[in-house]
């Protein structure tokens, strides 16, 4: 068994409900070095993500801002939850992941956050690193 052939669990979170008449999107994402990503957006479902190459800024409202490396996985919940990093943590390396984003029915997969909005919901951001 020791031989490292067969599945490896790399993630187990319980998403929300999934109603009927929801889709699903597999996208390969590749950022160049020091990329900053998507702007501040949120996704009306789900989204699971593995990074495949490089690293990669995430950061969700009112979670720190974490560097997730290649070979691990990420997710948010979607929702109201605004997704403000995605970007290349290296201005010297390419950052390449894989992410799979479930959109609830009649709802637009990736929603762009205003700047009037990032405003009026600045507290609920975790606070920035030095």
């Amino acid at each position: 068994m020791g031989s490292g052939v067969g599945p490896k669990m790399l993630a187990d979170v319980t998403p929300p409900f999934i109603p009927e008449g929801a889709s699903g999107m597999t996208v390969l994402v590749e950022w160049p070095p020091g990329h900053p990503g998507t702007p501040p957006h949120r996704h009306s479902g789900p989204c699971f993500g593995y990074v495949l190459e490089g690293a990669i800024r995430f950061e969700l409202e009112g979670e720190p801002e974490v560097v997730i490396k290649a070979g691990e996985t990420l997710y948010e919940p979607g929702g109201d939850k605004i997704h403000y990093q995605n970007g290349n943590a290296s201005s010297d390396e390419p950052a390449k992941f894989v992410v799979t984003m479930l959109c609830a029915p009649g709802a637009p997969m990736l929603t762009m956050v205003d700047d009037e909005e990032l405003a009026r919901r600045a507290h609920l951001r975790a606070p920035r690193p030095d």
